[in-house]
């Protein structure tokens, strides 16, 4: 899977494309593009690498907040503290996961971006996202 910000976690549904359109579309209302900026790659659930989001939090948060509401308010898991990151790899063995994590103790490169649209996948059963739906900011 390529890097990403995920805003809603994958959830297994019949809902159609044209569905998730309309209500994208409802939800993003009025939310304009935005700038984030990303540094420190940090670990999760021992496998996986995040660059952490440093500016544009909030909005990330409130974009996500948005999202999850209607038709995609039942697949909410409230369990899951969700905290802002780019996913930058996964890497499965415990041994190589925690080397890469030594190695990146001291990567402090600073990336800025902007962020301007909204791209809806589908994770097929090898874990490859085919993209779905893109819309803009």
């Amino acid at each position: 899977m390529p890097p990403h910000v995920t805003l809603v976690f994958p959830f297994e549904s019949a809902l159609s494309t044209d569905e998730l359109r309309i209500h994208l579309q409802d939800a993003i209302l009025g939310v304009k593009p935005f700038d984030i900026v990303m540094s420190g790659v940090t670990g999760a659930e021992e496998e996986y690498l995040f660059l952490n989001v440093k500016v544009g939090n909030d909005e990330i948060i409130q974009l996500r907040d948005k999202l999850y509401t209607g038709i995609l308010r039942p697949y909410l898991n409230r369990s899951l503290t969700y905290i802002p990151h780019l996913t930058v790899g996964r890497i499965k063995d415990k041994e190589e996961f925690r080397r890469a994590l030594e190695e990146t103790e001291r990567f402090n490169e600073i990336f800025e971006t902007t962020v301007h649209e909204i791209v809806v996948e589908i994770i097929d059963a090898s874990e490859m996202s085919v993209i779905e739906l893109k819309m803009p900011l």
